[in-house]
């Protein structure tokens, strides 16, 4: 089983930048895919971005593709998700997820952390 907490979220205004970090432990980071999703209040829980346990593949959802960049750093045990040019449609508790398959890509999610919130104000 493997722990992940997220933090970095905050109150940022329309088109300002936050970074959100996860920290992994609790097995080999470095050979799971990690992803980013997001839940609004009111809305179902959206996949935002996704990458391999290498760092060389990665997938985002096309409402923030050239905007948010995810990354990790297996040194650390931590991904990232840069988010710039944010915008108010942007505001949700933003949770990371660790596979559930070693060296799989488009794997299921299996771990959650607890999330972060972000808010974009207009």
């Amino acid at each position: 089983q493997v722990q992940l907490v997220e933090s970095g979220g905050g109150l940022v205004q329309a088109g300002g930048s936050l970074r959100l970090s996860c920290a992994a432990s609790g097995r080999t980071f470095s050979t799971y895919s990690m992803g980013w999703f997001r839940q609004a209040p009111g809305k179902e829980r959206e996949f935002v971005a996704t990458i391999s346990w290498s760092g060389s593949r990665t997938n985002y959802a096309d409402s923030v593709k050239g905007r948010f960049t995810i990354s990790r750093d297996n040194t650390k045990n931590t991904v990232y998700l840069q988010m710039n040019s944010l915008k108010p449609e942007d505001t949700a508790l933003y949770y990371c997820a660790a596979g559930r398959t070693p060296y799989r890509w488009n794997d299921d999610f299996s771990s959650w952390g607890q999330g972060t919130q972000v808010t974009v104000s207009s």
